[in-house]
């Protein structure tokens, strides 16, 4: 029973190092060809380093890190091609999340979205590029969560583990066309129009997308 109880805990606790540093590298924390190190992520988190390692493990099967070896665990770098790819799917199921999203929402998810966006203009205005980045994928993550789709949620969160970082090393280059799609966005989820939802964050994420296609970040830079 005790051993069950500890192996309870050590899973719970791997869990939540895995979540922070999910939430690390999705808020673009680590720049692509950042090295991490075991001990370091261990102390800053306070916990030993056997949860870290399991941690380190999961995000190396989920494509996130690089493990080359115990002292050489790194934040990817990608190729323009696979960021495309990734774009595509996006383009596709961040569409669906739109859609349904249109068809379920509340007046409290509606007020969610206003809210994340104000604090967004806020950040922007404050030249606080860390939050907005944040506010931004916030923004994102809301619609699979107001369409009820937890699958969907989980599978856009893979990918954003992926192209977090490169999102965030172009993030700032961006300026408004980060944020001034996420206003009819909103129009049309207040309309309840699931196709007019679909077509604005589709428009989202190709105008951010182009300031991401000529960051230096890639692999296969020139």
């Amino acid at each position: 029973m005790t051993n069950g109880l500890h192996t309870i805990e050590h899973e719970n606790l791997s869990s939540k190092v895995y979540g922070a540093l999910c939430d690390a590298i999705i808020k673009g924390q680590f720049q692509p060809g950042d090295r991490l190190k075991i001990r370091d992520l261990a102390q800053t988190l306070g916990t030993s380093v056997t949860p870290v390692r399991d941690a380190i493990l999961r995000l190396t099967h989920d494509e996130a890190l690089i493990f080359l070896s115990p002292r050489d665990i790194r934040i990817p770098m990608i190729s323009r091609a696979r960021y495309l790819e990734i774009r595509t799917i996006r383009l596709r199921l961040e569409s669906l999340a739109a859609e349904t999203a249109a068809q379920r929402i509340t007046e409290d998810d509606l007020a969610r979205l206003q809210d994340l966006i104000e604090r967004n203009e806020q950040a922007l205005s404050s030249s606080n590029t860390a939050l907005g980045l944040e506010l931004n994928q916030a923004f994102h993550f809301e619609l699979p969560a107001i369409a009820q789709m937890p699958v969907l949620y989980g599978t856009l969160r893979r990918l954003w583990l992926q192209m977090g970082p490169l999102v965030a090393s172009a993030y700032s280059a961006g300026g408004r066309t980060m944020i001034d799609p996420h206003y009819p966005l909103l129009t049309a989820l207040k309309n309840r129009d699931p196709a007019a939802a679909a077509a604005a964050i589709q428009a989202d994420i190709l105008s951010g997308g182009e300031h991401i296609l000529h960051s230096s970040a890639f692999s296969d830079r020139e």
